[in-house]
């Protein structure tokens, strides 16, 4: 569109403006993708949900170690004394989570159960028995090295026992067991002594282990999905499927695994996520982060489109106001010119003649009436746009009206050497409207009329009837208006884009005046046109603002 070329030397001023928060904007996006690309290709955030789950291994390493501590520090306290042997029966019937017990109190001297109920099932027999004869010759050799240990573990931790693995044949596996070691009361330095327990297998395996692990993550909602569960489990290092899990494991391999490091050598701690994956994480968490840079890209992107469009509007319409007062200066000054020309040619009396006195009268006439139509556009203008414009509305005769009006531009029209041609329907009902308002119409648009046919000079006006209103035509066979710019032309401080508007001088106020009124009068002004073949604008008032309505 001509406008904005018109406006092009502005744009550089707004393109610095523009640049000005883009690059930063862009620079901040770009260097996010960057980044992200940069986490993806690292996998940094598998790293650090991986760190992150060997702090949480750590930690409830550490508490399941307390627990066995605590637990076999229980039974410690409850066990026989050296010279009560006897009562191993009554601490095993006590303490039913434990298989088997023993007391060696020196060398040959050594005392083993097991639990009694449990002894006719012929492989616990067997387990049991080929536990008593290994350890009662182990004690005899390693004791003293055994009973130093956990003199050591006395003074340097606080702690009575020592624990460790029992691997033990049943059937045709080998099971995991835990023995408890510790000094009996009464063990002296003279007479050392050793005492033992051990925890058996399915009790690990279904009660201590499963307990501690869903114990060691308490803050977990079993009815809370909007974030995934991590789930426990313990295996033994020399087989892949677990040997305990939490209640939130779901199967599959764990995610990270840590070996335990003191109370249960030989065993292996995993976690994972139910229902999900590291991978998995980091991959929504990734696309995220790039759907979000997007958006922002986007919405920078709009908002800079929508600023530049609105300072351009903003820069245009200045150029517009500008145009317009140079426009009205000039159509100020010419009127004015005249009327003083012709003012002092009379007062210095060098027009003797009548008839060209009454010419000049008439010239000073038609110019101050052209002169208080610009300046009545310009108030009516600054009216609407300040919101204090109002409108008189009464019976008017509108065929009158418009008769009237032309009747007062007639001279003007011939002096132009335009060919006229009204055609008024007198059958046009009478309308409750603002005379001068719809007079000032009917002028604006035979006045754009006039200034806008170069060649073909022709005005028709017409008033008639139409459907359930009526319409007002001024036609003439001007240079036309493209269809792209029918709806812009209504606009304020809008010229169309061909060069003989704007060598002829205007405010462009005349049809946004126009639309306006009609619009107020419950109308709607149309236009038809082309380059080349003239226009045709319509006026449509309703008949339903009769007589008597306000």
């Amino acid at each position: 569109m001509k406008l904005q070329l018109r406006h092009w030397s502005e744009r550089p001023r707004i393109l610095v403006l523009m640049l000005a928060v883009v690059l930063p904007a862009m620079a901040l996006i770009v260097f996010g993708v960057v980044h992200l690309r940069s986490i993806q290709r690292d996998k940094a955030i598998e790293a650090a949900f991986q760190r992150n789950y060997q702090q949480v291994l750590a930690i409830a390493e550490k508490q399941i170690d307390e627990r066995a501590y605590e637990m076999a520090e229980d039974a410690r306290a409850k066990f026989p004394d050296t010279g009560n042997a006897d009562d191993l029966n009554s601490f095993l019937a006590e303490h039913p989570d434990i298989a088997h017990a023993f007391l060696w109190t020196g060398k040959g001297e050594y005392e083993f159960r097991s639990q009694a109920k449990r002894m006719r099932d012929r492989q616990f027999c067997t387990e049991s028995q080929t536990i008593s004869s290994d350890l009662g010759s182990w004690w005899d050799m390693e004791s003293k090295t055994v009973i130093g240990r956990i003199k050591k573990l006395e003074a340097k931790e606080g702690r009575h026992v020592f624990i460790a693995n029992n691997w033990v044949t049943r059937g045709e596996k080998m099971q995991y067991q835990t023995l408890v070691l510790f000094r009996p009361t009464g063990s002296t330095s003279e007479h050392p002594a050793l005492a033992g327990f051990i925890y058996d297998t399915d009790y690990l395996k279904n009660s201590f282990f499963p307990q501690a692990l869903n114990d060691v993550l308490p803050d977990q909602n079993q009815d809370d999905m909007s974030h995934p569960q991590k789930g426990l489990m313990v295996r033994v290092e020399k087989e892949e499927y677990p040997f305990a899990t939490s209640m939130y494991w779901d199967g599959g391999s764990p995610e990270v695994e840590r070996p335990f490091e003191s109370v249960f050598p030989g065993m292996v701690l995993g976690i994972k996520l139910r229902g999900t994956t590291i991978a998995s994480i980091s991959e929504h968490l990734l696309r995220t982060n790039f759907l979000v840079l997007g958006a922002l890209s986007l919405l920078m992107g709009a908002g800079l489109i929508l600023t530049y469009r609105n300072v351009s509007r903003e820069l245009a319409l200045a150029k517009l106001k500008s145009d317009f007062v140079s426009n009205v200066s000039h159509e100020l000054r010419t009127p004015l010119a005249l009327i003083r020309l012709y003012a002092e040619t009379l007062e210095l009396g060098r027009i003797s003649n009548s008839g060209k006195q009454q010419e000049y009268y008439e010239i000073i006439r038609k110019e101050s009436e052209r002169l208080t139509s610009l300046i009545n556009n310009i108030l009516d203008f600054s009216r609407i746009e300040s919101g204090k414009k109002e409108y008189t509305f009464r019976e008017t005769n509108v065929a009158d009206l418009v008769r009237s009006t032309l009747e007062s531009y007639r001279f003007e029209i011939e002096q132009n050497g335009f060919q006229f041609e009204q055609k008024i329907d007198e059958n046009v009902p009478p309308l409750w409207v603002d005379r001068e308002a719809i007079a000032r119409s009917l002028l604006n648009l035979v006045n754009n009329a006039v200034k806008y046919s170069a060649n073909e000079k022709y005005l028709g006006v017409r008033l008639y009837r139409h459907n359930s209103g009526v319409n007002l035509e001024v036609v003439d066979h001007g240079i036309g208006i493209p269809a792209k710019e029918h709806l812009k032309i209504f606009e304020k401080f809008y010229r169309v884009g061909d060069p003989l508007v704007h060598n002829t001088k205007g405010s462009g106020l005349g049809l946004s005046l126009v639309c306006h009124i009609v619009q107020a009068h419950g109308g709607e002004v149309a236009v038809e046109s082309a380059p080349g073949k003239g226009s045709k604008f319509i006026i449509t008032l309703p008949l339903q603002r009769l007589v008597g309505q306000e």
